[in-house]
Order: C-alpha cells, then sequence, then structure tokens
C-alpha cells in the first residue's frame, strides 16, 4: 500500500503520538493539528488527505463546527472520535457528514480495521474497470467519478453516502439488509443500536429530496432499504 496522507486534529498531544507511532509502521503519514483553527485551515488547504481523524473536543473550534465548515467546500473521509456512551455526539456527527465515528478510549486495532475500511473504500470504487455507470429513473451514478446527477443536478455526497447508495442501486428492487450495508461499506458487521446506517441513509433521503419529490429509498422497518424504482 503506497503511504496514505492522514490529518488527525486532536488536543492530546500524547495521543496523537502515540498514534503516530503506531500507524506510521502501516504506511501512513500523519499531520496533526491541536486545535479546531489550525485543523480546519489544514484540512481546506492544498493538501489531499485521504481521512481525516477528527476528535468532538477541541479548542477554539469543536469538531462539530470544523466538520460543518469542511463540508461546505470538502468531501474528504472523516473518522470522528466521540465520547464512550455519548449517542449524541455519534448521531450529530454522522448527519452532518462523517463518514464513520468511534468512542474513547478504543482499541488500537479497531482503529486501524476503520481507517483502512474507508481507505479502501474510497480506492475500489473509481479504480474498479467493471463498476459501470447506472442510470435508474431520473438518478445517475457514475463510480468512476463519484457523482450522483438526480434530474440533471449534481449532489454532493461523502463517500458513504455513495457507497450506500450504489449498493442500494445495483440491488434495486431488492431488500438490502442493514447488516449487508455496514459490512460491505463500514467494514464491520452491524452492533446492536448503531444507527450509523440508518443516519447515513438518512442524509442521502434528504440530499435526493433536494431535487426530486419521488421517494427513492423505503425502509423495510428492522430489516433494511430497498432502491425503488417508479415507472
Amino acid at each position: 500500500m503506497a503511504n496514505k496522507e492522514l490529518l488527525l486534529i486532536d488536543d492530546d498531544i500524547e495521543f496523537t503520538e502515540l498514534l503516530i507511532q503506531y500507524l506510521s509502521p502501516q504506511g501512513y503519514h500523519l499531520d496533526v493539528a491541536h486545535d479546531g483553527e489550525a485543523g480546519l485551515a489544514m484540512a481546506t488547504s492544498n493538501k489531499k488527505y485521504d481521512l481525516i481523524i477528527l476528535d468532538v473536543m477541541l479548542p477554539k473550534l469543536d469538531g462539530f463546527e470544523v466538520l460543518k465548515k469542511l463540508r461546505i467546500s470538502h468531501l474528504t473521509p472523516v473518522l470522528m472520535l466521540t465520547a464512550k456512551g455519548d449517542d449524541f455526539d455519534k448521531i450529530f456527527g454522522l448527519e452532518m457528514g462523517a463518514d464513520d465515528y468511534l468512542p474513547k478510549p478504543f482499541n488500537h486495532r479497531e482503529l486501524s480495521a476503520r481507517i483502512k475500511a474507508i481507505v479502501r473504500r474510497m480506492e475500489i470504487l473509481p479504480s474498479s474497470s467493471v463498476q459501470q455507470v447506472l442510470s435508474l429513473g431520473d438518478v445517475v451514478l457514475a463510480p468512476a467519478t463519484l457523482q450522483v446527477t438526480c434530474q440533471h443536478q449534481v449532489l454532493e455526497f461523502t463517500g458513504t453516502e455513495f457507497s450506500i447508495l450504489h449498493l442500494l442501486m445495483l440491488n434495486h428492487g431488492n431488500l438490502v439488509s442493514k447488516n449487508d450495508l455496514s459490512e460491505k461499506v463500514l467494514g464491520r458487521k452491524l452492533a446492536a443500536f448503531d444507527r450509523s446506517i440508518d443516519m447515513h441513509v438518512s442524509n442521502i433521503r434528504r440530499k435526493l429530496a433536494m431535487v426530486t419529490s419521488e421517494e427513492k429509498i423505503k425502509t423495510h422497518r428492522g430489516a433494511g432499504y430497498v432502491y425503488v424504482v417508479l415507472g
């Protein structure tokens, strides 16, 4: 694996130094910012990051403020570090466009697995020669460019949202379980009370609803989702 560029935004200096020591041998190069303002400046600079690891509790700008401002102009994947057991932080972060979250304290191997899943997902779609443009009704999804259009209007999706929509469209008319979505997109089995997939689907629906009144994704409560093609 070629070196991947990560940006770590966390005010715990000892913690960031430990992560650099742990992740560097795995092929990651980490830049570090210790407050939200510095982190946002680095995240929106000309340097292209493969992933941003963003803590919620930060001086100057908290993680949510950083993410909100970042999403105005950048779709860089974001893994948020939240307080253990704080469901509000998890849900709010996902609503604002985080790709995934990991509660502190965590096992370093779990962090490594989350990073690999996100980075791999962003590599596979554009590089796969077998991925063709999907056109269902007024929605067109192009894996090579990670672009989605609805009624000829370009919609901005994060990598995670794009991957979920892609999987649902590939299986249009059929139920895709939440666990399948979690395993194939997030790279992990769906845990009890994990609402990550629900929140990502909610974001997809909200963005589609900006340009169409048709309900594209139907919920089968407790089971999963179906992408519906009308007419």
